[in-house]
């Protein structure tokens, strides 16, 4: 049973190999956010209009100009970093449960379509919500991918209870 359970994770089991792809996929974007939130600040001036704290303004910056600019913060930046924390909590979740669904030795065609519409689902999400799109594109993508979540999930819960 041991090594039943061993050879789920490896890279000769296609499953894995498809989970693999989509986390790394999903774990990028979110990352872009990131380095997205950094490049608007630098490539639009507004580097001093967007920072989170007072010390991130520089030496030698009037305090008081940095609190005024903090409290006001950036329509454009607080909208990517709303975007990242919509992935702060969606992503992990996914991993985790696409990475146990794997332990249930699922078919590879319905393990690619969770996994391959999770990930299209927060692609989309990130174009809605960035662009933005009218409602409810965003909300639809939001609930296909934590759809997809919770079909693995039950998937994994039926699993156990078999034994």
């Amino acid at each position: 049973m041991a090594d039943d359970a061993k050879s789920l994770f490896v890279l000769e089991n296609d499953v894995f190999k498809v989970y693999l792809t989509y986390a790394v996929l999903v774990v990028f974007k979110m990352m872009f956010l990131s380095f997205y939130t950094a490049t608007i600040r630098i490539s639009s001036k507004l580097i001093l209009q967007s920072f989170a704290n007072k010390e991130d303004f520089g030496p030698g910056y009037p305090e008081d100009k940095a609190a005024e600019k903090i409290a006001k913060g950036n329509p454009k930046i607080d909208r990517i970093r709303r975007c990242h924390l919509n992935d702060l909590e969606n992503i992990p979740a996914f991993l985790i449960v696409g990475l146990l669904y794997v332990a249930i030795n699922p078919s590879l065609y319905t393990a690619t379509m969770h996994y391959r519409i999770f990930a299209a689902a927060r692609y989309f999400h990130c174009v809605a919500y960035l662009l933005p799109l009218p409602q409810p594109s965003r909300a639809l993508a939001f609930g296909t991918g934590a759809t997809v979540t919770i079909s693995m999930g039950v998937q994994i819960l039926r699993a156990a209870a078999q034994f």
